[in-house]
């Protein structure tokens, strides 16, 4: 199964899909997110789930972005039928983000006319510009106090819309053991306020770069040393946090998958 790029997504596309992942990345690693995300979203496709991948630059208006990534979502879409690459009838379509990418699928959720049989979200991050970046604290110091630089919606302002708008009623939130950058703890008292019944959190071992995974190659040498050892250790560390991640999410998606 390869990647194939259409409208600036990029996708996999399994044979006779179950449904559809919307995946967005987190900010600055989303621009390539059939790289940085490669094994999350391979594992995806091999549970027969069409992923569709849509990388985003990260600006200051997160509305805006939001409606792009989506955008682009739907035309890949309409490119995937002409294409004769979307089956007929009805398939459940799945957001999953990680980090920034959920606060714009909970923007996505709240603000569009959207169909959705739920979402995933990883590591959630609602941080204000000052805390995101560095460097926009440095330029606003050097403003006047009646100017601000800060994400639109802000924090507090996205907390409102969701609480206020949101409409995907089915909600797996994921949080790790070693992420100081998570913040799904207020979402999830959200969320709870919304559809309490149908949202689900699990805590797993890990940080906040567990999604992003990489394959790491590590080639034994004729003889096995000590060296060896460690680096299959190494390896299977790595591993093991995004293997636990992998089946979480797909029990999450397919509960019967287990049986």
């Amino acid at each position: 199964m390869d990647w194939i790029e259409i409208s600036g997504n990029w996708i996999l596309v399994p044979r006779n899909p179950i449904g559809i992942i919307h995946f967005l990345g987190g900010a600055f690693v989303a621009t390539a997110p059939h790289l940085t995300y490669r094994l999350l979203l391979e594992s995806l496709a091999g549970k027969g789930f069409m992923v569709i991948a849509t990388p985003f630059v990260n600006t200051l208006d997160h509305v805006a972005i939001a409606k792009q990534v989506l955008r682009n979502f739907e035309r890949a879409l309409i490119r995937l039928e002409e294409r004769s690459l979307l089956p007929s009838g009805y398939l459940p379509i799945y957001g999953v983000g990680h980090s920034m990418g959920c606060k714009l699928h909970l923007l996505i959720g709240s603000l569009c006319d959207v169909e959705r049989a739920g979402n995933i979200l990883i590591s959630y991050n609602n941080y204000a510009a000052r805390d995101a970046i560095p460097l926009i604290q440095q330029f606003n110091s050097q403003l006047s106090s009646n100017f601000n630089v800060e994400f639109t919606p802000s924090p507090l302002e996205t907390n409102q819309i969701i609480q206020s708008s949101y409409k995907v009623r089915r909600n797996l939130l994921i949080k790790f053991t070693n992420d100081t950058l998570d913040q799904s703890l207020g979402l999830t008292e959200l969320l709870n306020q919304l559809f309490a019944e149908m949202v689900t959190t699990q805590t797993l071992t890990g940080n906040h770069l567990t999604p992003l995974g990489q394959d790491v190659k590590w080639q034994a040498g004729k003889d096995f040393n000590p060296f060896d050892a460690l680096g299959q250790w190494f390896k299977q560390e790595i591993y093991r946090d995004l293997h636990q991640l992998k089946r979480t999410i797909n029990l999450w998606l397919n509960p019967l998958s287990s049986l």
